[in-house]
């Protein structure tokens, strides 16, 4: 496996060479990823938004007063700042063909954040899907309490689904690393 950093004895690494069509590729991949962390981070926002302001809705039920949907709010917020940190992570790369981290650092932080991330949303937004669930009873007054929530959880589930693609193609840049010792996959 070729590794990127200098060797120890102070040798000079080998340059990778990247014809035109592949920088071209790296670039279109750069900026799919920038399109679905973008998108990961409108809907995350979104449903922290929808939960945070459910409360103004009904004067007897508040989202804070349910562990749940507490736990979703985080959840999402979290989210939506790491996806921040993400989308400035990539729009570095694409405008200085860098990565902010050393490029080992970088391809690992980003797939494990992207995993623990995406379980953390799943999570959240399962637990909100259970409590929306059990008291639809109590919703009969105040249905836009519940409508709300609703909106929230499944705004929460869309933000998972595309942090999961992001996923997918962040595991793909480690693979591509193992097997090349580079995040270029050409």
């Amino acid at each position: 496996m070729r590794s990127p950093q200098p060797h120890r004895n102070g040798g000079e690494t080998r340059q990778h060479f990247h014809s035109t069509v592949s920088l071209q590729k790296l670039k279109r991949f750069n900026y799919l990823i920038l399109v679905f962390r973008f998108s990961g981070f409108c809907f995350t926002l979104a449903s922290a938004v929808f939960m945070l302001t459910n409360s103004r809705v009904s004067d007897s039920l508040h989202w804070y007063n349910f562990d749940a949907f507490r736990y979703g709010f985080a959840a999402n917020a979290i989210v939506s700042v790491y996806s921040l940190f993400e989308i400035t992570a990539a729009v570095w790369e694409i405008s200085r063909n860098a990565t902010l981290l050393p490029e080992i650092c970088q391809v690992w932080f980003d797939f494990s954040h992207d995993q623990v991330f995406a379980y953390l949303l799943l999570s959240a937004n399962s637990a909100g899907t259970e409590m929306a669930r059990a008291i639809k009873g109590t919703c009969t007054d105040n249905n836009a309490f519940c409508v709300q929530s609703d909106i929230a959880i499944a705004l929460g589930f869309v933000g998972f689904l595309f942090l999961g693609v992001s996923s997918l193609l962040s595991g793909f840049r480690v693979v591509c690393f193992i097997i090349n010792g580079s995040r270029f996959y050409v």
